[in-house]
């Protein structure tokens, strides 16, 4: 991984190589195919209405292609990001797909610009199924304890941590009107603590400001599912990967189609799927 290469766009996470799981008892990829007792929800159209999806950080990397295969199950995604040129670029991408796809002006670290998203998101559907939390930077160079600037770590933590909280709960209203809701934090292995303490593990270069901000995304994950616990609502992080995009200058080993998988099959889940756990393509992430 190359951290200290990425620029601060708020758009899709750089990940890790693949590291060592633990076990798959909850087993996302099963889940989303509708292998377990309940709903999969995951087509539109289920129970007569099409199903509405909101993707941060989505008009390039692993947040379109998020966008890109929720829109090839039928729905309506709304493509979240702060460039107005790259979202209507995006936008008329996904269209030209075929999918169902619409703009919403967003940038996660601030407050007018959320209410504004929900607001939207409002006007144009009346609820919304599932969040996408994926919008993120890295915090730029150096990352090493010893030199980073304070700075770096505000502002990582602003869009990482702050700004997931800030989306989440500014569209918790509209969740809340969906039959089965579903939140996902795009997060990382990095944030693993489990791993950054185990010898061996691959967790990538020395990191005080991306890493521990997906640590701290992870905790505050866990906390939503305890207060929305006996809710509908479902919230998960998942680690995409050691994916190819703009935040580690392309070096990654997966492409952003493969980057998306789990965060979609999280966001597809049945209504007896996992809440408050931790995933990539491989099973459950150690906290």
């Amino acid at each position: 991984m190359s951290d200290t290469n990425a620029s601060n766009e708020t758009n899709e996470t750089n990940e890790t190589n693949e590291t060592n799981k633990t076990s798959e008892t909850n087993n996302v990829g099963a889940q989303a195919d509708g292998q377990t007792g309940g709903r999969t929800g995951d087509r539109a159209g289920e129970q007569g209405e099409q199903k509405v999806a909101l993707v941060t950080g989505a008009n390039k990397g692993i947040g379109y292609e998020i966008a890109a295969g929720l829109g090839a199950l039928g729905w309506s995604v709304g493509v979240g990001a702060r460039d107005e040129a790259r979202r209507e670029t995006a936008v008329a991408k996904l269209r030209a797909a075929g999918v169902d796809a619409f703009g919403v002006p967003l940038d996660v670290t601030d407050d007018a610009s959320v209410t504004a998203a929900a607001r939207l998101v409002e006007e144009r559907t009346g609820r919304l199924d599932v969040l996408v939390n994926n919008a993120g930077v890295t915090g730029g160079a150096p990352q090493e304890p010893t030199k980073v600037a304070p700075d770096q770590v505000r502002a990582a933590v602003e869009t990482n941590v702050i700004g997931v909280i800030r989306v989440t709960n500014a569209l918790l209203p509209l969740l809340r009107r969906s039959p089965s809701p579903r939140i996902v934090n795009v997060s990382s292995s990095v944030g693993s603590l489990t791993l950054q303490t185990t010898p061996g593990a691959d967790t990538g270069p020395i990191s005080a400001v991306y890493a521990p901000s997906k640590t701290f995304l992870n905790a505050v994950t866990v906390q939503y599912a305890k207060e929305l616990a006996g809710t509908n609502i479902l919230i998960n992080a998942v680690c995409p990967g050691y994916t190819a995009t703009d935040l580690n200058a392309f070096q990654g080993v997966r492409t952003p189609q493969q980057g998306a998988v789990s965060a979609i099959r999280l966001a597809t889940v049945p209504d007896d799927g996992p809440t408050g756990g931790f995933f990539s393509d491989e099973g459950e992430i150690p906290w």
